[in-house]
């Protein structure tokens, strides 16, 4: 792996721990060499995670719609902040400059992002591993959700080992090594 995309959120949540964790990761993924993809942003974890992986030394890429750029929310600090015309180009910009995903805590956008990167693993357009970033319990119910789905025949089960969860930046990107060498 040389770079990581992280889904996450223009809100910071109500709980601290989501920023905290956003930030954590940052300097996870610097600490590791990993460089950063990311949605371009100064705003919610996603200004967390950037701010933190830049501090730490890291390689950070923002990929932001044109429309996001003129409310000025578009993160001015970055080397490599590309602009693109729409969500759906950002998402295969992010595909393309990506050897892993993981969704930190978000709302709609975020779901949308990692399942569809999901997605792209089950159809075979790639092999990289996705994970959630299971913060204070944050994607517990999902989980639960997709294991009921599976009992209910709507997903496979190799399908559902394709999304991987932990509450550790450290370990989850361990289970995406072993996703990676399997």
């Amino acid at each position: 792996m040389k770079r990581v995309c992280v889904f996450c959120g223009s809100s910071r949540g109500r709980k601290p721990a989501y920023a905290k964790a956003a930030r954590q990761l940052g300097k996870t993924l610097a600490s590791r060499n990993l460089g950063l993809v990311y949605g371009g942003t100064n705003v919610g974890t996603m200004g967390e995670l950037a701010n933190a992986a830049l501090e730490a030394g890291g390689e950070v890429i923002g990929i932001v719609p044109r429309r996001f750029g003129r409310r000025r929310m578009a993160h001015a600090a970055l080397f490599d902040l590309r602009v693109v015309d729409s969500l759906h180009e950002r998402k295969g910009l992010m595909a393309e400059l990506s050897d892993a995903f993981i969704a930190l805590p978000g709302g709609l956008g975020t779901i949308d992002e990692i399942f569809e990167m999901v997605t792209w693993t089950q159809l075979g357009l790639h092999r990289k591993p996705c994970g959630l970033l299971n913060v204070c319990g944050y994607y517990s119910r999902l989980a639960d959700f997709l294991d009921y789905a599976v009992s209910e025949g709507f997903i496979k089960k190799p399908h559902r080992s394709l999304i991987l969860v932990d509450e550790s930046p450290d370990v989850l990107l361990k289970k995406f090594d072993e996703f990676l060498s399997d």
